[in-house]
């Protein structure tokens, strides 16, 4: 069972939400913050220019939610340095986006921004 279109549609805006208020908007043109939807995944992406060809970006992934369809609840992952995900042990599954955003955004094992 896929996820529900209006539960996806609610944290498609949340999560945009978010990465408008992460980037300011005298730095779009050095990085960008944006989701990435695969299934009932969604991953949030820094964006930079390449160095030395500043019209191509390069995703680098920062985290992954992930909804659980029988539990009807997000969980959090972090990728390793082999880009390989793993289950963020600090914080439980959540109904709320707004919260794993929140552990993302304050990162308290340095995990997700370095």
């Amino acid at each position: 069972m896929p996820i529900p279109s209006a539960l996806k549609q609610t944290v498609d805006q949340e999560i945009a939400d978010y990465c408008d208020q992460k980037v300011p908007p005298q730095v779009l043109d050095k990085m960008r913050l944006v989701h990435q939807w695969r299934g009932s995944w969604v991953t949030l992406v820094e964006q930079r220019p390449l160095w030395d060809d500043p019209i191509r970006w390069v995703d680098s992934p920062v985290a992954q939610f992930r909804y659980d369809e029988y539990q009807r609840d997000w969980t959090l992952h972090w990728r390793d340095r082999n880009q390989r995900w793993h289950s963020y042990d600090g914080l439980p599954g959540s109904r709320s986006i707004g919260r794993l955003l929140a552990e993302v955004d304050q990162d308290p094992t340095g995990i997700f921004w370095g």
